[in-house]
């Protein structure tokens, strides 16, 4: 049977995404501890003790429910700059969750990113016919807010104590999206933001 996301790697001139494996435990370490991304309380980023539990149960998830684990390669300097994700994927609906996503702070705002969601969204619009692909984040992330908006999604809405985080706090969850008929416009607007129209 076919499944509905295979592992690939996507090409960009900024970044490379290629599928996860156990291997890049060390790498995603190093990223992670650029910024010591771990001590934001409203992310999942894993610390240098939990990387490898991070990508134990990351790897299961694109076993177990069509996830697709992604590490964000930056194409000049080789290095291994973050980690995303697919999940939450509906085959059945041809929709899909960009998610998990985080970057070594030296690359935070920086085209790298703009040209990974480009990467992103083309494949699952364009290969994977997706009709609808959803961003979340925590209501208090307000960085993750403002850099999903600027993408072109549109927010949904807001899940209220949508889910429990591992300190016991309550999680409020931002949703937005992007649909199939929004999906040129959008591509049209993060080339320009790259500097390729």
């Amino acid at each position: 049977m076919t499944r509905f996301i295979e592992p690939v790697t996507l090409e960009g001139s900024l970044a490379t995404l290629a599928p996860l494996a156990v291997e890049h435990g060390d790498a995603l370490a190093a990223a992670a501890a650029d910024g010591q991304l771990w001590k934001l309380w409203y992310t999942s980023v894993p610390s240098p003790e939990t990387t490898a539990q991070y990508i134990e149960a990351a790897l299961t998830q694109r076993e177990t429910a069509h996830a697709m684990p992604f590490v964000v390669r930056e194409v000049d300097s080789g290095a291994i700059v973050g980690c995303t994700r697919y999940f939450n994927v509906e085959p059945a609906h041809r929709r899909l969750e960009i998610g998990y996503t985080w970057y070594a702070r030296r690359v935070q705002r920086t085209l790298l990113n703009t040209e990974c969601k480009l990467l992103l969204l083309g494949h699952a619009f364009e290969k994977l016919d997706c009709i609808a692909v959803e961003f979340r984040t925590h209501w208090m992330n307000h960085q993750s807010r403002r850099a999903i908006a600027r993408l072109g999604a549109k927010e949904d809405g807001v899940l209220r104590s949508h889910q429990i985080a591992p300190d016991g706090s309550l999680r409020d969850t931002v949703v937005f999206s992007i649909i199939a008929s929004e999906w040129p416009a959008v591509r049209q607007h993060l080339l320009f933001k790259l500097g390729r129209t």
